[in-house]
């Protein structure tokens, strides 16, 4: 088995369409499967995926739509044939209120919809790709090596104590069980900042303003997550801004967390003396 993250019956002779976002998550992902001789293909998102990784593919297996067009991905899907898709990579949150383009289906999906947020969204896609015989995969898949090991993984100044540590798990738990964020800041039993739809680095951002010691950032998943979609991700520019933030410690949730880049991350954390654990 290639990736403990992928099906049994997985068949690496079909060929995989990466549903790629922004960032480097989606060009990682395109490596990694690649690196295991399968036919991958992808369909990009103007002005979200990166245009390196649009032209690494053969035209006949690249697509760009625009955030919204439902439909047209799922005419992609069918014209490359995939066995399988995974989505790889966020797209700009504000574009759910500005620079969406929905075509028919799209429409149809959001009317739909009692309560617009990433798992009724996502879930939503995702039916419509199997109702097409595609197999959405784990979004996972493939990154194995990249995913939050339980325990310290990277020492730096500050050690948060377990009481410290429990009190930020159970408020991260909270708010991802009421489908409001996947992070929270915390420092000495005070709650700094909440991850809402803003993402992450304006949150981490808003933390450091209070000037508070000690501060722990936690990432979590929900309780029953989804993981075809909205998988936290951890990266160097996350701890830039836990740099410029003064956020001295991050708690991610093993085997859920993708570290990206992650050797070096840690290498870098260990330098900039920030304390990366895994729970």
């Amino acid at each position: 088995m290639v990736s403990r993250f992928l099906p049994q019956d997985f068949d690496p002779q079909k060929s995989l369409a990466v549903i790629a976002g922004r960032g480097f998550y989606p060009v990682l992902t395109v490596e990694l499967a690649r690196a295991q001789s399968i036919k991958v293909q992808l369909i990009a998102f103007e002005g979200e995926t990166r245009e390196e990784l649009f032209d690494s593919f053969a035209p006949e297996d690249r697509k760009w739509i625009k955030v919204g067009q439902v439909g047209h991905m799922l005419k992609a899907l069918q014209k490359f044939g995939a066995g399988y898709a995974i989505m790889a990579g966020q797209i700009t949150p504000r574009r759910l209120f500005k620079g969406l383009h929905p075509d028919i289906k799209a429409v149809k999906i959001l009317a739909s919809l009692k309560e617009r947020n990433a798992e009724t969204i996502f879930g939503a896609l995702a039916t419509e790709i199997k109702n097409i015989g595609v197999h959405q995969l784990d979004a996972r898949a493939f990154l194995d090596s990249e995913m939050a090991d339980e325990g310290l993984m990277a020492k730096g100044r500050y050690q948060p104590e377990a009481d410290t540590l429990e009190h930020g798990i159970r408020i991260a738990k909270e708010i991802a069980r009421l489908d409001i964020g996947q992070g929270v800041v915390v420092s000495r039993g005070t709650v700094l900042a909440v991850e809402a739809f803003e993402g992450t680095d304006p949150m981490l951002k808003r933390s450091g303003t209070f000037g508070a010691k000690e501060t722990l950032f936690i990432k979590t998943v929900k309780p029953g997550q989804d993981t075809r979609f909205d998988v936290p991700v951890f990266g160097m520019q996350t701890l830039d801004v836990m740099t410029e933030a003064g956020i001295t410690a991050a708690a991610l949730e093993a085997s859920n967390t993708i570290i990206l880049e992650k050797e070096n991350v840690l290498m870098e954390a260990k330098k900039r003396k920030i304390t990366l654990l895994g729970y």
